[in-house]
């Protein structure tokens, strides 16, 4: 079994516009398509260690009784218009240290936008919950932020 899920989908956009979209707090929820991010707070981010705040809603998944709750979203990786990748502080301490990203590599015809959620770092008696969202999630995100980018 993986521990890692990553999805390529190329964008007709430029590559700042779709980076600028996902430095953005609430770019997040925009194209989030678990149903899972309700909205957020703080500014876009531009460096490792930047961090913002998301309010969750776990019921939209059904899976764990939840409800709702706050994550911290904290930068773990960052290249302008090229990658940026991040983790999840919230209630289990210490965090589970999984991660999401993206990559972005301009191609004919726009943006090649890779998606990923990594969960290699998982300490083994939390394993158990992973991955907590689906792959068909993350293709289904990056057709969110396909139609966001656009079409704006």
């Amino acid at each position: 079994m993986t521990d890692r899920f990553e999805v390529p989908r190329v964008i007709e956009a430029d590559k700042a516009k779709i980076f600028a979209l996902l430095c953005s707090p609430e770019g997040h929820v925009t194209i989030d398509s678990s149903g899972m991010l309700q909205s957020a707070e703080g500014e876009s981010v531009g460096a490792v260690g930047d961090e913002f705040l998301v309010h969750m809603d776990r019921e939209s998944l059904n899976d764990r009784p939840m409800g709702k709750y706050d994550v911290r979203v904290i930068i773990t990786g960052f290249e302008q218009d090229q990658w940026i990748e991040w983790s999840i502080a919230g209630m289990v301490r210490p965090p589970l240290d999984h991660r999401y990203g993206y990559r972005l590599e301009s191609v004919d015809g726009g943006t090649r936008v890779t998606s990923y959620y990594d969960w290699s770092r998982v300490r083994d008696e939390a394993r158990g919950v992973f991955p907590v969202i689906p792959e068909t999630a993350i293709r289904a995100t990056l057709g969110i932020l396909a139609r966001t980018v656009e079409t704006a």
